[in-house]
């Protein structure tokens, strides 16, 4: 749209000395064969589905976050619980140590170790308060919620089996579903559409062009009389290349050495979630002995520490061996505890690492929590 005016001042006589113009003209381009316009729609709906992948994978990520964070909890609660136990039994046996000698039943050198014992004990019970304060300060920022308060699993602890039990389904599923597999294959597509988007630079164009013009005059240099034209164009603008200077043919070279790396990509994430799931898979399988032999070594602990008990009371063992009995116990306990919360949060990495790790998953970790 422009205007314009135009005022005379000259010797000579005109018929007018001031006029003027207006014009406003309206143009609009109607791709009519533009193939690279279509790779392009294409790549950015094969955009969306990576998004979408990657956002389930943030949400596993998340879930096994929480999960790490809540299990961390549980096990600094039971830490400490099993440190307080132990300093209870170690000062109870302080005590007897102190009656004993003042009997003269036993030397000064067993209330002396008990002493020592009791006083590394409540050095350990300071460190683990301080360690679950910290985790309870993660639980409660991961999740939004102040002094958050997990509840423990419920006695007697019988983990769930996994299922398939065989390594090779999990990594056959993970091949199907997994997110990171789908984004690599989406993204060798966006790279082949990107081949193809250059390789169309050879290819001609049609575009349909229109305009509507109109111009208003009001009087000329040599005229009075004022006029109105209108002007209205319909075309078509074919556009062939013909050469680009090589530009188009390097082009497509890169595109096609970027389409190969997009395949190696793939083919390495294949790889590496195919092992991932197996390591995990394995993992799983190795906590759940573990859980089996501590549970062993649990009850193998405690007969232990009543032996030793007896054979302190009857002279036959000293009082450093009922303390490191108990010590045995108290540890072997902490460590099952950690154990069985490896193991579940173990089967919920497995189901990270070959890409079905849901929300409901955890279903089948709170039926095994306190009601």
């Amino acid at each position: 749209m422009g205007m314009s005016r135009t005022a005379l001042d000259a010797n000579v006589r005109v018929p007018a000395t001031a006029f003027g113009a207006q014009s406003a003209t309206v143009s609009a381009s109607q791709p009519l064969y533009r193939p690279a316009n279509w790779l392009n729609l294409e790549q950015g709906q094969k955009s969306a589905l990576i998004a979408q992948a990657q956002l389930q994978l943030a949400d596993q990520d998340l879930t096994i976050r929480l999960s790490q964070a809540y299990f961390d909890v549980l096990a600094a609660q039971d830490a400490l619980a099993f440190v307080q136990a132990q300093k209870a039994a170690v000062a109870e046996q302080l005590a007897s140590a102190k009656r004993n000698f003042d009997v003269g039943t036993s030397t000064i050198t067993d209330s002396r170790e008990a002493q020592a014992r009791f006083d590394l004990v409540g050095a350990q019970e300071i460190a683990a308060e301080n360690d679950l304060r910290v985790r309870k300060l993660a639980l409660d920022q991961l999740t939004g919620v102040a002094n958050a308060d997990p509840r423990p699993l419920a006695l007697p602890v019988v983990l769930p089996a996994m299922l398939p039990a065989q390594a090779t389904a999990w990594v056959d599923q993970a091949m199907d579903q997994h997110p990171v597999l789908r984004q690599s294959a989406i993204a060798l597509d966006v790279a082949q559409l990107e081949t193809r988007k250059a390789q169309a630079g050879y290819r001609p164009t049609l575009d349909l062009n229109g305009s509507y013009g109109i111009t208003h005059n009001n009087g000329s240099a040599s005229s009075a009389v004022n006029s109105q034209v209108r002007n209205a164009t319909v075309a078509l603008a074919f556009n062939l290349p013909l050469f680009a200077g090589y530009a188009i043919q390097n082009r497509v070279k890169e595109t096609m050495a970027l389409e190969d790396k997009a395949r190696s990509d793939r083919e390495a994430a294949r790889r590496t979630v195919a092992q991932s799931t197996r390591a995990a898979f394995f993992g799983v399988l190795s906590g759940q002995g573990q859980v089996r032999a501590l549970e062993a070594a649990e009850a193998s602990s405690q007969s232990a520490l009543d032996a030793n008990k007896v054979g302190y009371q009857v002279g036959v063992r000293i009082n450093i061996d009922v303390l490191n009995a108990q010590s045995q116990l108290f540890q072997t306990k902490r460590d099952l505890a950690r154990a069985r919360y490896d193991v579940l949060l173990g089967g919920l990495k497995l189901r990270q690492a070959n890409g079905s790790l849901t929300p409901d998953d955890l279903q089948a970790i709170h039926a095994l929590l306190v009601k």
